[in-house]
């Protein structure tokens, strides 16, 4: 029995603005980039502390996509 390959977040550096992390979670979603930069600059503007630790936490954490 063949287990399901699971989907893994990357930055995408090809569609990358900054560093690829909103390009990169939208490809995951599979939506647009710009709803996913929307919603962080929505983040930065309500909760500028979180969004800026988590965003700063994604590009440390997310390997580059190949």
């Amino acid at each position: 029995m063949k287990m399901p390959s699971q989907k893994r977040i990357y930055r995408d550096l090809d569609c990358a603005v900054i560093s690829g992390v909103c390009a990169g979670v939208a490809r995951h979603l599979e939506v647009d980039p710009i709803w996913v930069r929307v919603g962080a600059a929505t983040a930065l503007i309500f909760m500028p502390a979180i969004a800026v630790v988590s965003y700063f936490a994604a590009v440390m954490l997310l390997p580059r996509a190949v």
